[in-house]
């Protein structure tokens, strides 16, 4: 082995001095390039002559300023591409691959190898490759093969040949660390090593421990919908990254970071995941969270309850009064039957039930909403619904025009052509001097700059109502979805057996709201959709893929919608049931069910199983914590039990919160997280431990970014993120006692990597102790 190190460390020498060779050359060319553009934007006017006497002088001049221009514009592509590359060729300096095979082609003898890294590197002839990026098509035989036949597809065919040996590394600023022969997908050597270290403030690349599994995500290109259910720490967000990294790479001529969006469950998660793509060199994807684009599209029209209000209100409110109504709201609304309903809603107001705005001026009616309402069932009845809208407005926009002319007669106007000030007055007589052949002092110039002023004023002030007609707000959006919750429209839609019990209160409370200009989270789609279906989609055609992450807690209106907002967009659905933390409002959906959106032959399933977040021993703990968890495979790393230690009171659990940070921080674990239920919980926790813990941080629903340290955190804003050790403030049965709070206990317990400590005040919850005899976690108390 020693010899085969000694081997390889002269090739990666080899490789060192050729990037050390080309980072010079970069380096040379960028500073050359960079003088280049400022030269030319200082002397940009200095060779240009600029001369307008006569139309062939303009035209010259505008050519010699268009060149000009390209050429700066040339200069400053031509810096940036140097500037890239120089930045690619700093980053694998020290490291520049991690791993290599030995591939005999079908059809020749010799075995070639190829070393992989994160960047394409060609020798100085520029004809020979010393390093494979990892996304090239050969590179897949790295991950996907054991030593044997194997093959991969390229643009030109699939290539079969022989696998004759696969080398993993552990390379330290230019040094082979360790190399490993191994016949597996991704010897467990480098994978243990990776995971056995500390959690970071940001995701990290994992392209040198892809594995099998994870590499069919990441360059799956058939269909338009791939959905991923993964179990808790089985890498479906980093797959994802990856996959982003990887049509970036395939689609480099056709696709451009800006036409690609991540839907994200909050914006720490946001940050967190921020740093995977510019360490692989790649620019970030757009970023954007469902509530965010909720809140763009009808935040100015009401205050809507963000996803984490609702859910706080059903961890927290259990006693209101309205609770329980509130519940089957939830339930209800999000549904595919009222999904289904609303659209069937849209379809009856093509012959009955539109409501719309009257047109009023100057307190006086225009059009009056009856008499707008009675044009648009009588007339042009034989067009498309949305023709019929487009009719209408034009209607509407003639009957301004017609008011227009009639208040230039008015003594109004007159008395607010008195009120114009010089400038406006000035302006006015400018334009009249450019075009009007009379004197000034003639009786027609003061007819006509009146008439000019009289325009310009009953127009300005008619502006606003014609901008409102344009934008359709002449529709009563509003009073149509306060419609759907009237005995009016009932008998409609539903039939009384699908409706709640609850359904009164519901839609009682629902009205309440609308009138108070707010609403509920679970309104907020289902307004939207409804908006889009009378107004016509605001759709995006420039976006080419979509990935939404945290997908279980999506609704079906939330997916319908993302298919009609990027009608050209592909889509990547990224998800697990058990981490369904609104699950308890029965709202989920069955990712299955999504191969409607598509259809079945443009829809791909993949489903991962095995977990290499956590120890092997807290992946055994929490698998028992969820239906069906038996299916859940761990990663062999080795470490401690989970612990759960029972105290009499909250003074006695602060305590040993206290001692146990201390132990935790003196094992140097960069990264602790004490875990609440609820934000309100987290807050009394934080409030308590902060005298008792040095730089103790609460996280809430509005943090940005995640910070190292120790954190007070609610589970729901835990999601996606890891550390390296979790201690979960109270899993008492007082606290965790509902069936419907498993999947967020679980979820808690599943951010932790190395340590689990669980506390409990009183008797612990009854997903603890159906833990099998002879499995359980360690019990201290």
């Amino acid at each position: 082995m020693a010899k085969e190190i000694q081997k390889e460390q002269e090739y990666l020498d080899k490789v060192k001095r050729t990037i050390k060779k080309q980072i010079n050359e970069v380096e040379e060319d960028a500073a050359k390039r960079k003088e280049e553009v400022i030269h030319i934007r200082k002397h940009f006017w200095d060779d240009l002559k600029v001369n307008m006497d006569t139309f062939d002088d303009y035209l010259e001049t505008i050519i010699g300023m268009r060149q000009q221009a390209q050429d700066l514009s040339v200069s400053q592509g031509t810096h940036r591409h140097s500037y890239k590359r120089l930045e690619k060729l700093k980053r694998i300096e020290k490291v520049p691959y991690f791993g290599r095979i030995d591939f005999t082609e079908e059809g020749t003898n010799d075995a070639e190898r190829i070393h992989i890294g994160v960047s394409t590197v060609f020798d100085e002839t520029k004809e020979t490759i010393l390093i494979y990026d990892w996304r090239a098509p050969i590179s897949s035989v790295y991950y996907d093969y054991p030593l044997g036949p194997a093959e991969y597809a390229t643009p030109e065919g699939v290539i079969h040949g022989e696998l004759e040996g696969k080398w993993q590394y552990n390379i330290r600023d230019g040094v082979i660390q360790s190399m490993f022969d191994t016949s597996l997908t991704i010897g467990d050597e480098i994978l243990q090593e990776v995971l056995g270290q500390g959690s970071n403030k940001h995701m990290q690349s994992i392209v040198a421990t892809i594995q099998k599994e994870q590499n069919k995500i990441i360059r799956n290109v058939r269909g338009r919908l791939l959905i991923v259910q993964g179990a808790a720490g089985s890498g479906k967000t980093s797959a994802a990254l990856q996959r982003i990294a990887y049509f970036l790479y395939k689609y480099r001529e056709t696709l451009k970071a800006d036409q690609i969006i991540l839907f994200s469950p909050n914006n720490m998660f946001s940050n967190y995941v921020s740093h995977v793509l510019p360490e692989l060199g790649e620019e970030n994807m757009l970023q954007e969270t469902f509530q965010s684009y909720l809140e763009h599209r009808l935040g100015d029209s009401f205050t809507i309850e963000d996803p984490y209000e609702q859910l706080e209100y059903l961890l927290v409110e259990t006693e209101d009064p309205a609770y329980k109504t509130r519940k089957a709201s939830i339930q209800f609304k999000a549904s595919a039957h009222f999904f289904e309903a609303v659209k069937k809603y849209r379809e009856a107001l093509e012959s009955d039930g539109m409501l719309f705005k009257g047109l009023k001026f100057r307190g006086q009616t225009i059009v009056s909403a009856k008499q707008v309402k009675d044009i648009f069932y009588r007339e042009n009845t034989s067009l498309r619904f949305h023709n019929r809208i487009d009719m209408l407005k034009e209607r509407l926009l003639k009957e301004i025009d017609k008011t227009e002319k009639l208040e230039r007669k008015k003594k109004w106007v007159q008395d607010q052509i008195e009120l114009l000030s010089k400038d406006e007055l000035q302006k006015v007589y400018n334009q009249l001097e450019e075009t009007d052949e009379f004197n000034e002092d003639s009786f027609e110039f003061y007819v006509k700059e009146k008439k000019v002023l009289t325009r310009m004023i009953v127009r300005s002030k008619l502006k606003p109502l014609r901008k409102k007609v344009e934008g359709l707000q002449f529709i009563n959006i509003k009073g149509l979805y306060r419609q759907l919750f009237e005995n009016s429209i009932k008998q409609k839609l539903w039939e009384e057996q699908d409706l709640p019990p609850e359904w009164e209160d519901i839609c009682s409370s629902t009205r309440k709201m609308l009138e108070e200009n707010k609403l509920f989270q679970e309104d907020a789609t289902p307004y939207l959709l409804l908006k889009e279906l009378i107004q016509g989609f605001h759709s995006n055609t420039s976006i080419k893929h979509v990935l939404v992450d945290e997908a279980q807690d999506y609704s079906v209106f939330q997916f319908e919608f993302l298919k009609r907002l990027f009608p050209m967009a592909k889509m990547t659905v990224l998800g697990d049931f058990n981490q369904a933390i609104f699950a308890h409002a029965d709202h989920s959906v069955d990712f299955r069910s999504l191969t409607s959106l598509y259809g079945k032959s443009e829809t791909e399933y993949i489903n991962l199983q095995r977990s290499y977040r956590s120890t092997r021993q807290i992946i055994e703990f929490t698998r028992q914590l969820v239906p069906e968890g038996e299916h859940i495979e761990a990663f062999d790393r080795e470490g401690d039990k989970p612990i759960l230690s029972i105290l009499a009171n909250h003074d006695e659990l602060h305590t040993e919160i206290g001692t146990k940070i201390e132990a935790l921080r003196n094992s140097d674990y960069q990264t602790i997280a004490i875990i609440c239920k609820s934000a309100a919980e987290s807050s009394v926790a934080y409030d308590v431990l902060r005298d008792r813990i040095h730089n103790l941080k609460l996280v809430k629903k509005n943090n940005d970014e995640y910070e190292k340290g120790v954190i007070v955190i609610p589970a729901y804003l835990a999601k996606g993120i890891e550390f390296d050790a979790v201690v979960i403030y109270d899993a008492s049965m007082e606290v965790y006692g509902e069936e419907n709070l498993r999947r967020m206990f679980y979820t808690a317990c599943t951010r932790a990597m190395h340590q689990l400590q669980i506390y409990s005040v009183g008797e612990p919850n009854q997903f603890l102790s159906n833990i099998p005899s002879g499995r359980e976690l360690i019990s201290q108390g």
